[in-house]
């Protein structure tokens, strides 16, 4: 069956980094656009950074220059590198897979088909 599994999360301190994993499988990784999202107590899921299956990417204005996003078809995996951190940064990241590639970070959130369970990023 369809999965997405995220992994990498924790506590970090202000200025520092982590690097966010995303495993799919069940389905063609390579075809699909992943996106990272992010959501904090109490507020909306929000889209954090963008890959399109060809290897184009987008970024929120609040992380540009901070975020990387990358994925590695062979391994079926997504990244997120994230460094530079700031507390306001902390919240819950989730992956999803759009196999449209029509959704965007801000738009579109009913075309993604698969979501992961989530992981945790505390920055203090």
């Amino acid at each position: 069956h369809v999965q997405l599994v995220e992994s990498g999360g924790g506590s970090v301190q202000t200025g520092g980094s982590l690097k966010l994993a995303c495993v799919g499988s069940g389905f063609i990784f390579s075809t699909y656009c992943m996106v990272w999202f992010r959501q904090a107590p109490g507020q909306e899921r929000v889209g954090v950074a963008r890959i399109h299956r060809h290897g184009s990417t987008t970024y929120a204005h609040s992380v540009q220059g901070r975020f990387t996003i990358s994925r590695d078809n062979a391994k079926n995996t997504l990244y997120l590198q994230m460094d530079s951190l700031k507390p306001e940064d902390s919240a819950v990241y989730y992956c999803a897979a759009d196999p449209s590639c029509l959704a965007g970070l801000d738009y579109g959130l009913g075309l993604y088909e698969y979501w992961g369970q989530g992981t945790q990023v505390t920055v203090s």
